[in-house]
């Protein structure tokens, strides 16, 4: 098979232009293909081409059996990033989490980002692993019940022991939630125990104590409920605004038999001036 280079190949491109295309316009894109296909065929596979001294059609014979069917769809385009294979057995790619097994936990893993979906590979030999179809929100667990770790990890025991410091409610909470989700429910966790930076931990256990009655174990429940709490903890301490007092008796303030002397004087002087008018 003859082998071209980028230059000759688009030649034929400007070649067509010149030639086939050149002074010519066309009433839709179906009358420009008819004559293309017509010229194509009477003219330009005919013809000796210039640097191979041979003839276009006979070279297209020699070179037919190895051409292949164009694919379905377009080329399309990724980015590769590397991402870190975490202790639940997930990658993390934009706040989701997607199964990486079999890569084993700690493991550096290459990471092919689609459009609409992700590719994970093995770092040295780019040996396909998972496909998984992107999430379309944050926060999203790609990863199978049959594939989630349900032992406590080092971290797992950590975490718990941080939420028995909050309080036995947010202990119960957090134990139910690992209970329920795995390792991979961890993130939820994390968000319940890092409350207690901010916020006193009487305010998160009683928190927790209202999202296990109400049946909704977020993490952005638990922490609604908190600022609510705490909301209303420090507008119950904030003493209500004094009510203005008037007062009748003070060194400026005249007494009424004066006013009234003072109004009796302007209306005398007002009929004075009324009588004096001619």
């Amino acid at each position: 098979m003859a082998a071209y280079s980028k230059g000759t190949v688009e030649n034929a491109i400007g070649h067509t232009q010149a030639t086939a295309l050149k002074g010519r316009r066309f009433e839709s894109i179906e009358e420009q293909n008819a004559f293309l296909e017509h010229w194509e065929t009477k003219w330009a596979a005919s013809r000796i081409h210039g640097s191979e001294r041979r003839q276009v059609q006979a070279m297209f014979e020699e070179e037919r059996t190895h051409l292949q069917a164009l694919p379905l769809t377009g080329m399309q385009f990724f980015t590769e990033e590397q991402r870190t294979v975490y202790d639940d057995s997930c990658v993390r790619i934009d706040h989701s989490s997607y199964a990486a097994r079999p890569a084993p936990i700690g493991s550096i893993v290459l990471v092919r980002l689609f459009e609409h979906r992700i590719e994970i590979r093995d770092r040295r030999s780019q040996q396909l692993l998972r496909v998984h179809a992107r999430a379309e929100r944050p926060g999203t667990v790609v990863l199978p019940m049959a594939e989630r770790i349900f032992n406590p990890s080092r971290e797992t025991r950590f975490i718990l022991n941080q939420a028995r410091a909050i309080g036995s409610q947010a202990q119960r909470l957090c134990e139910m939630l690992f209970a329920i989700e795995g390792r991979v429910g961890q993130r939820k966790l994390w968000g319940i125990v890092n409350l207690a930076k901010r916020y006193p931990n009487h305010f998160i256990d009683a928190a927790c104590a209202q999202a296990l009655e109400h049946g909704v174990h977020s993490y952005r429940h638990v922490k609604a409920i908190t600022e609510r709490l705490v909301a209303d903890a420090l507008a119950a301490l904030e003493p209500a605004p004094a009510q203005p007092t008037l007062t009748q008796q003070h060194a400026l303030i005249r007494s009424a038999q004066e006013y009234g002397d003072l109004f009796a004087q302007a209306c005398a002087q007002d009929e004075t001036l009324q009588g004096q008018q001619p």
